[in-house]
């Protein structure tokens, strides 16, 4: 067999070259698609299997986004030397696919279908990301799987002004807006992403700038399906109907289902209503159509039920603009909140809205608790996490507890990339936020951001604002009428057409998630739903402010103390020291963890422990980065006597000497007199001589001169006479020695 000849096509899009190619990788997939922007590449491919399982009830859908350690040159770092299980980072990668293509196929398809894509080359500076569904997208317009596609995403970022299609890794350093986008040909389907407090009007120009892109891609994807020759999908099985069952169920279940919707209850009030009036209409239909046609039709009552309820409930709100626990379309649910509810946390907050409830901790760490981020485009430590837990319970269902769910951390991430656009910069502490959700009726995201927010104040991190955060819902019926929702159920999350989560503080937008499941949002639309979302954000922070609006002062007692110092990095040797004896001799005298870190010429120094030790050892650290100034008075320490002096160490790793001269204004016979090893005192530093660097010190003009004092004769004429005295004798030796010389001689 031949080499694959490939099919390609490519188009420049906001100013960069794409191509898809198809035909010669992954040949025996339904699908398979390599994407090309510079010199990344993504290989995508989607299976469908060929039949739903029987008895299946659900669309088994999976995406799963991998990268390849050897597309940007590196070998994984862990034990093994070979890609394990996903990272964070690849799971939200795979979530953002998921998102976006899973609302285009076909409610009654039911056959499991996987997409893989492969980071297979990465040039450093391209974002891979934002390119997956793109590629995923592509692999199944040319393939026969059931998708009303093509959809596509790109990065969209505001850099100095200006809005930027699928900038580089280096240009998002400096943006304060950054989104991925995800849509059709004709809609917006997805969006994701943070900013420095933005407005409304800024999000949806970022939106529409990036659907010009989309659009663009999408037409790639159907130049490409064309140039295979693939031109329907395979067939679809029909969806089983029975319309007498159905017509029967809508007959005894309506007006009673719009009663219950109709009827404000709480959740477990009205799941159980529900289940009632389902219990009581299966039996009423077994004994209607006879135990023998029963059996025959009872698999398909259940949908029937579950659709008539959701179209019930969605009927209650748009006819009379009530939701289900009674609220009006824009009313918040009850709040409270608490802080240091947990006395030993550095930090705790309790936050409760409605049926949702958040209990978040705070925990500060030193350098050695960063987190080690190893993909395959990056190594680097963070010291900012957020932790998000979903027990069963927290809905009241049974579960067996397992890892960490796909669900969670992109729960927790959100939360996360809200709260890390109000953290101090150079915050010299690891941060771990945990958020554990004892209560769950919708928007237990957003309650992590509010909880996370007050649980950081109580730590005393000094924020700098408080944000909150807010799901918003819609319900529309394709004729005109629609309801926006301001904090949204979890019964209306399932019934509505979006789900809009966004964060922020009283002066903007810091994250945002939307998902949309119908076609034809229109822009007015979206700002009705920002607009309104914005009134319940600052009403949540309202209530929040009124239990705490700003960080506390100082750190708990039991936090343990943290310092940074910025040292020029000429002096990071001289902190560790040979073979790291100094640092190591600091953290065991001062009981701290100490580290050092090298960044852009300058050496970031990390002290943590109880707060006098760590004031200790930053006093030792200043005391070795600080240059010795003649004048200045130290407190000193006697590190070794001599009969002429003694040796004092006035800062760290700096000595000089204390001549006997010095000590005092009277006479001093015998140094031992007056000083002991390991003694404190104080010296000036009178002289660095130039030509050595030693210095010399004094303590005696620190002392009060004694009454009647006569001063000795200056420096020089004493030196004079000294030399004389020296040099007679010196005289006299050599002579002597001359003698001797001339015996030796004559001998």
């Amino acid at each position: 067999m031949g080499k694959q000849i490939p099919l390609s096509t490519s188009a420049v899009i906001a100013g960069k070259e794409f191509t898809l190619e198809t035909g010669k990788l992954a040949a025996l997939t339904d699908g398979s698609v390599v994407l090309r922007y510079g010199d990344t590449m993504l290989l995508a491919t989607a299976v469908a299997a060929e039949e739903a399982r029987p008895d299946q009830s659900f669309f088994p859908l999976s995406v799963d986004y991998r990268e390849k350690f050897a597309s940007a040159g590196r070998i994984p770092g862990n034990f093994f030397r070979r890609e394990a299980r996903p990272s964070e980072y690849e799971i939200l990668t795979s979530r953002l696919v998921d998102r976006a293509i899973r609302p285009l196929f076909p409610d009654h398809f039911l056959n499991e279908t996987q997409i893989f894509i492969f980071l297979i080359s990465a040039d450093g500076e391209t974002l891979p990301d934002a390119f997956a569904a793109f590629a995923a997208s592509a692999a199944l317009m040319v393939s026969d799987i059931p998708f009303a596609g093509p959809i596509s995403e790109v990065r969209i970022a505001r850099i100095n002004g200006e809005f930027i299609v699928n900038p580089s890794r280096t240009e998002l350093e400096t943006a304060d807006m950054e989104f991925i986008i995800a849509g059709s040909m004709d809609n917006i389907v997805m969006v994701e992403g943070e900013a420095d407090e933005c407005q409304e009007e800024d999000l949806i120009e970022a939106i529409k700038v990036a659907h010009e892109a989309i659009k663009e891609q999408c037409k790639m994807q159907l130049e490409l399906r064309q140039l295979k020759g693939v031109t329907e999908n395979r067939p679809v099985a029909e969806k089983e109907e029975n319309e007498e069952l159905k017509a029967a169920v809508d007959s005894a279940c309506r007006e009673k289902l719009m009663d219950i919707a109709g009827n404000p209850s709480d959740k477990k009030a009205r799941k159980n209503a529900f289940k009632a009036l389902k219990e009581e209409t299966k039996a009423a239909l077994t004994e209607q159509f006879g135990e023998e046609a029963w059996g025959e039709m009872s698999h398909l009552f259940s949908g029937y039920f579950d659709a008539l309820k959701k179209e019930c409930a969605r009927e209650v709100v748009l006819s009379k603009q009530q939701r289900l626990d009674g609220r009006t379309p824009t009313e918040v649910r009850n709040i409270w909140c608490e802080v240091d509810y947990l006395p030993a946390p550095h930090g705790s907050a309790l936050f409760t809205r409605g049926e949702t409830q958040s209990l978040t901790t705070v925990t500060l760490g030193s350098k050695m608790d960063e987190a080690l981020i190893d993909t395959a485009l990056s190594l680097h430590n963070d010291n900012f996490l957020l932790h998000y837990n979903f027990p069963p319970f927290s809905v009241n269902e049974v579960g067996r507890p397992r890892g960490t769910s796909r669900r969670e951390v992109g729960h927790g991430h959100l939360a996360r990339r809200s709260l890390a656009r109000v953290m101090p910069k150079d915050y010299p502490y690891t941060v771990r936020i945990v958020s554990d959700i004892l209560e769950s009726n919708g928007s237990s995201s957003m309650a992590t951001v509010c909880a996370g927010s007050l649980g950081l104040m109580d730590a005393g991190v000094p924020i700098r604002k408080p944000v909150s955060g807010i799901a918003m819902g819609l319900i529309t019926d394709g004729k005109g009428r629609s309801v926006v929702l301001t904090d949204i159920l979890g019964d209306e999350d399932h019934l509505g057409d979006m789900d809009f989560k966004v964060t922020g503080t009283e002066d903007g937008i810091c994250a945002v998630q939307m998902d949309i499941k119908i076609d034809g949002l229109d822009y007015e639309l979206l700002r009705t739903a920002l607009l309104q979302a914005r009134e319940g954000r600052l009403h949540i922070l309202g209530v929040m402010n009124e239990t705490m609006s700003e960080a506390r002062e100082d750190l708990k007692p039991q936090t343990p103390r943290m310092e940074l110092i910025i040292i020029d990095a000429d002096y990071i040797g001289a902190v560790i020291g040979s073979g790291g004896k100094v640092i190591q001799g600091l953290q065991k005298e001062t009981n701290t963890v100490v580290t050092v870190n090298e960044e852009d010429g300058k050496g970031y120094v990390h002290i943590s422990g109880d707060k006098p030790n760590v004031e200790k050892a930053a006093a030792f650290i200043n005391g070795i980065t600080t240059e010795p100034e003649v004048g200045e008075i130290y407190d000193a320490k006697i590190v070794k006597l001599m009969p002429y002096g003694a040796f004092i160490e006035f800062l760290p790793g700096r000595e000089g000497l204390l001549h006997v001269s010095e000590l005092a204004w009277e006479r001093i016979e015998n140094v031992e007199e007056v000083l002991t090893e390991g003694e404190e005192i104080q010296v000036k530093l009178l002289e660095i001589d130039p030509r050595t660097g030693k210095f010399r010190l004094s303590r005696k003009v620190l002392l009060e001169k004694p009454e009647g004092y006569v001063e000795r004769p200056p420096r020089e004429k004493r030196d004079r006479n000294d030399d004389r005295r020296g040099g007679g004798r010196g005289g006299d030796r050599g002579g002597r020695g001359g003698d001797r010389g001339g015996r030796n001689n004559r001998r």
